[in-house]
């Protein structure tokens, strides 16, 4: 099968190309005939190894998994033994959880995993990025504990993460400020959002309003700078982890009533939230923001497209264009 390989670590160059052999599944899992995955963010600090933390996790010198990709939507084409949830021909979507992969034409992944049946109201291009609001998702519902009334800001109001957490916290009743550059504010208020911040124009932490919640989807500002723009028991959510952040962790949990969060929504992925927003979907009430697709052999190119940190939504890998 042919899929996107890298054995090192750098720029979009180092990406190919190749062929690889069939996975074959176990008892319990099953083979997805990949027809979309995306190039996210943390893709490409993964390619980077940038920031030099995600080595620990990566590996020190090389890369341990020489395919990224973390979500998929498809088809099953082979089950093992063992597997009851799902059959042969069955379209699902989800995430590989913890590990990559999905930049492939075929994968395995556990039964038991972060899969289920694809809405029945979106293309594959547009259920593959749904498993992204999993994130915002985490730190809106089960982090901030958000409730109806209270006022949220979303800085990146326009990226993958922000626009679903925009849809996400109207969902959960708050009150929603998106954050984003003139040419998306369009966008955010067509999602939800009571008040959009041109930040070419505004400095949100400069204009005297506060928040129950600032919700940094892209990890652009930091707790010192957003302080003061929260209110009493307010929370700074932030989704890049960094030794600042760490440290802003440490220091609010011991002291202060305005705190520093950084939710590592990975390791703490549900079937069930999965499962949640295909409802929300379905219902109408969560849509995919998709700001450019490719095809597999030109995965580089959309990393580079990623890179330059002005996508709107998703970017998109065509692995296996449906027929």
């Amino acid at each position: 099968m042919k899929a996107i390989v890298y054995t090192r670590y750098g720029s979009p160059d180092v990406l190919h190309l190749t062929d690889v052999p069939m996975p074959v599944p176990k008892d319990n899992e099953v083979r997805i005939k990949i027809h979309a995955a995306n190039v996210t963010p943390t893709d490409c600090a993964s390619r980077k190894a940038d920031p030099f933390i995600t080595r620990f996790m990566n590996g020190l010198l090389a890369p341990k998994n020489p395919i990224l990709g973390n979500m998929l939507a498809g088809e099953v084409e082979a089950v093992g033994k063992d597997v009851t949830r799902f059959k042969i021909g069955d379209r699902i979507f989800g995430s590989a959880d913890t590990s990559f992969g999905t930049h492939a034409e075929y994968m395995c992944l556990p039964e038991t995993g972060i899969l289920t049946a694809m809405p029945n109201n979106m293309s594959y291009e547009e259920a593959v990025n749904v498993p992204e609001a999993l994130t915002p998702l985490y730190f809106l519902r089960e982090l901030a504990n958000l409730q109806p009334g209270q006022q949220v800001l979303i800085n990146g109001a326009s990226g993958a993460l922000g626009t679903y957490g925009v849809q996400l916290a109207k969902h959960l009743g708050a009150e929603v400020t998106g954050v984003c550059s003139t040419a998306n504010i369009e966008l955010v208020k067509s999602l939800g959002a009571d008040e959009v911040i041109d930040y070419t124009k505004s400095d949100f932490t400069k204009n005297g309003q506060t928040y129950d919640v600032i919700f940094d989807a892209v990890g652009k500002s930091t707790f010192g700078q957003c302080k003061n723009s929260l209110k009493q028991g307010g929370l700074f959510l932030f989704t890049v982890p960094t030794l600042r952040i760490v440290q802003d962790m440490l220091w609010t949990s011991r002291f202060g009533s305005k705190k520093a969060v950084l939710g590592l929504a990975g390791l703490h992925q549900k079937q069930e939230n999965l499962q949640f927003l295909k409802e929300l979907v379905e219902a109408g009430k969560l849509k995919s923001v998709i700001d450019r697709c490719y095809p597999l052999a030109q995965t580089a190119e959309a990393h580079r497209y990623v890179d330059t940190g002005r996508k709107k939504g998703n970017v998109v890998i065509e692995v296996t264009p449906a027929t």
